[in-house]
């Protein structure tokens, strides 16, 4: 039995409502369970103190004491950090001052209750976000196999497990392609605004959209840029804003500090080019071509949109945005495993909307790009061995990909039951 087929969807048009039934009920009460079960394991097994979440634990907490003007300095970070922590994860906090303020209240908790309430947050995004994306992405048809692709995506699980805000920034990016959908792009821009801990990502997706000439959504990012401007002012003053822009010029110029985050262990553009020619031209020479070919991917990306924006053909807007999406992060600086979680929404939509037998060439690339996605040993494997920017060639292979299957939607009945109408 298949799902109803799903309207011609485009900008303005939402997704048919889908019925869980009774197998979807049950799949997302085991769902709930085994994440669920998997912060409590957590927040008791011994490595908690190591997680990514003990870095922002220690921002939260200078904050909370009223150190935020020192926030930045690296030597009082590890002050702090020592004084909590018996075995210490070595990196920093290096996360926007706002972020802290926000989760100052957590600081004033014991860490492993800290801990606790922020996984348990992260696991109601966790089970929220299928059902936003479903209606628009119903693949595969089965409840069982939707919810297993969910599980089968490594970086979900990573950020749960180091308590990252990946996962609310997949739900962020969600709700703005959602938003778009209806024709909320005030909206749609406020809810990216909030996206701005990561902004490494969410910028360059802005500009696409400024490239674009989006006015309205760029109105409602804006807003919500001022108030976290104004959150990040109070939080650790002038003095304080401004040893983090040095902090994150010194992040950049040095790609191979472990305590930032080693360049080879980011799937981005800067970490691909850094481990081919890093140790044979100067930093001031590879971020030059991190920024060329980024600065084209984002052009290219806003080029394409725009002509796609005159034409419209049905499905165009889902892999414009899936395109758009993987471009974001991939010209980002700074991204490990957990990262790559927004992505979720773009493999979905480019899978609901997967071409047909007589495209092959497409049909190959992008099916090969979705099952490497989906195969958790291939990042655990590529972090062990440091070569986790091998999967920026896959990121930007999927998003042109994505971009070239929207250029080319032609009619037939595409995986998922939507449709696409010829040029």
């Amino acid at each position: 039995m298949s799902l109803p087929e799903m309207p011609a969807t485009e900008r303005g048009l939402p997704g048919k409502k889908i019925d869980i039934g009774f197998e979807g009920t049950v799949v997302l009460f085991g769902a709930a369970v085994i994440v669920l079960a998997a912060v409590l394991w957590s927040t008791r097994g011994p490595s908690t103190e190591k997680t990514d979440f003990s870095v922002t634990y220690v921002g939260a907490r200078m904050v909370h004491a009223g150190q935020g003007s020192i926030l930045y300095d690296i030597a009082e970070q590890r002050k702090v950090r020592d004084s909590l922590f018996a075995h210490p994860n070595p990196l920093i906090y290096e996360h926007p001052p706002f972020e802290a303020l926000l989760l100052s209240p957590l600081a004033g908790l014991p860490y492993r209750t800290a801990y606790l309430l922020w996984g348990l947050l992260n696991a109601l995004v966790w089970l929220i976000l299928p059902y936003v994306v479903r209606p628009y992405a119903p693949v595969p048809r089965d409840a069982l196999g939707y919810f297993a692709l969910w599980f089968l995506f490594a970086p979900l699980g990573v950020a749960l497990y180091q308590g990252q805000p990946s996962l609310l920034l997949l739900l962020l990016y969600a709700i703005t392609f959602v938003s778009l959908k209806r024709g909320s792009d005030v909206t749609a821009g406020l809810c990216l605004g909030l996206g701005l801990f990561k902004f490494q990502f969410v910028l360059p997706f802005v500009l696409i959209f400024l490239f674009r000439r989006k006015w309205r959504f760029l109105t409602g990012f804006l807003i919500t840029a001022v108030v976290l401007a104004v959150l990040s002012l109070l939080a650790v003053g002038w003095q304080g804003v401004l040893s983090y822009v040095r902090l994150l010029l010194k992040v950049g110029s040095e790609t191979g500090n472990v305590s930032y985050g080693s360049a080879t262990d980011m799937g981005t553009l800067q970490g691909l080019v850094y481990a081919i020619l890093g140790h044979r031209v100067s930093h001031e020479i590879v971020s030059f071509i991190v920024a060329a070919i980024s600065v084209f991917l984002v052009l290219f990306t806003a080029w394409r949109w725009r002509q796609q924006d005159r034409q419209t053909p049905v499905g165009s807007f889902d892999l414009m945005f899936a395109g758009a999406l993987a471009v974001s992060l991939v010209t980002g600086f700074h991204m490990h495993t957990h990262d790559f979680s927004p992505l979720m929404l773009a493999l979905l939509l480019v899978a609901a909307h997967f071409p047909g037998r007589h495209r092959r060439a497409l049909r190959a690339v992008l099916g090969i790009t979705l099952v490497l996605f989906w195969i958790p040993p291939l990042y655990f494997g590529l972090v062990a061995w440091h070569s986790l920017y091998l999967m920026s060639p896959v990121l930007i292979v999927f998003a042109l990909s994505a971009l070239k299957l929207a250029q080319s939607a032609t009619e037939g009945r595409l995986v998922g039951g939507a449709r696409v109408l010829a040029q």
